[in-house]
């Protein structure tokens, strides 16, 4: 059964989403979108990451600060 937790935070021009969700071991892992634009000219990335964590908060945490060093890039890697 899988459980996600999402809390969203806007950063200048990009919004960062990032989800955690319950694995059937218990633990979680982390997914981060970053979007920017709007309607027809919207863009979104989106990155799964490899470690697990033992809260959803963890997750997610790791998460957003993923996504803001990735804000600090001068390309956000695709």
């Amino acid at each position: 059964m899988n459980h996600s937790l999402s809390s969203s935070q806007i950063i200048g021009r990009y919004a960062l989403t990032p989800t955690a969700e319950l694995t059937a071991s218990g633990s979680y892992t982390a997914t981060l979108s970053i979007r920017s634009g709007k309607g027809s000219s919207s863009h979104d990335r989106v990155f799964r990451f490899i470690p697990l964590f033992l809260t959803s908060a963890a997750a997610i945490c790791f998460a957003i600060e993923q996504g803001k060093s990735y804000l600090q890039l001068p390309v956000i890697p695709a």
